[in-house]
């Protein structure tokens, strides 16, 4: 899980917009290319970008496309925030700043030969997926694997074509949940948790990885505690109050660590004491 490293982290690469996607309501999908010609920005499942509007701002975001278009970037955005909100009027041949990537990376490597479960809420499908994408591509290492979802409602469902094809497929074993559901759902109603204990796995040769909104995250592994998997084989990705990318500003300091240089995956037992402290 060591970090990778980014070229030249702190200058902008120009990037420009060949396409701009709506998922939900408030969250849209771009897919960047590099302006210039040069070494691809080559990522691996778990780290993220800072993506920046010139004049504007830049935030961290998790890459969401697959690690082997590496001729392309993918990254799924929620506008929620001054430059999030710019964000969301670009259009296609707009150009935009990337620096990266950064961060850690999810334990693919070691979960190979195991069951692998993962379990996502909401907006965390996306950083998620270039892990699906990589499970997919070498389906043959990996025994069981579960892809528990959860989201708010049926409306907040991320890449609804691209689940669809994932469970037919056969490769993944796809189970949705919505806190509240609509007329036309016909699906789970309830928590991610309440999916986890009807998976069949092989706890003690079973990997998880956990991505969401950090209370879901606290009680999915308590979930995965009583299906006996151990707490250093279940990994969370830490996504908070990022502002550099490389540690140097100190703000996503938590306990000992900082989450954009020694994260953002850190498996349970390295980040449990500090998981609902907010102010360290």
């Amino acid at each position: 899980m060591g970090a990778l490293p980014a070229i030249r982290p702190m200058t902008p690469r120009p990037f420009r917009i060949e396409a701009v996607r709506p998922e939900t309501p408030n969250v849209f999908t771009w897919t960047l290319r590099p302006t210039q010609e040069g070494e691809p920005l080559v990522f691996q499942p778990g780290q993220f970008n800072m993506l920046s509007i010139f004049g504007v701002g830049e935030v961290p975001i998790s890459v969401s496309g697959d690690a082997e278009q590496s001729e392309i970037l993918v990254h799924t955005i929620r506008s929620v925030g001054t430059v999030t909100q710019v964000m969301e009027t670009k259009k296609a041949g707009d150009i935009i700043g990337v620096r990266g990537p950064f961060g850690n990376t999810w334990p693919l490597q070691a979960a190979e030969d195991c069951d692998v479960v993962l379990a996502v809420g909401g907006l965390g499908l996306a950083p998620m997926r270039p892990t699906i994408y990589h499970l997919l591509h070498h389906r043959e290492r990996y025994k069981r694997v579960y892809l528990l979802y959860g989201t708010r409602t049926p409306k907040d469902i991320l890449y609804p074509d691209e689940l669809k094809a994932w469970s037919e497929s056969g490769a993944l074993d796809i189970r949705t949940t919505v806190d509240v559901g609509m007329d036309g759902w016909n699906g789970e109603v309830g928590l991610v948790t309440d999916l986890i204990s009807d998976i069949r796995i092989d706890p003690y040769h079973s990997i998880a990885m956990v991505c969401g909104p950090e209370i879901m995250m606290h009680f999915t592994a308590k979930a995965l505690f009583h299906r006996r998997i151990a707490p250093a084989r279940i990994f969370l990705s830490m996504e908070r109050s990022m502002r550099c990318g490389t540690g140097w500003c100190g703000h996503c300091q938590l306990g000992p660590t900082f989450l954009c240089k020694d994260g953002p995956v850190y498996d349970y037992p390295s980040i449990q004491a500090w998981l609902h402290k907010r102010e360290l």
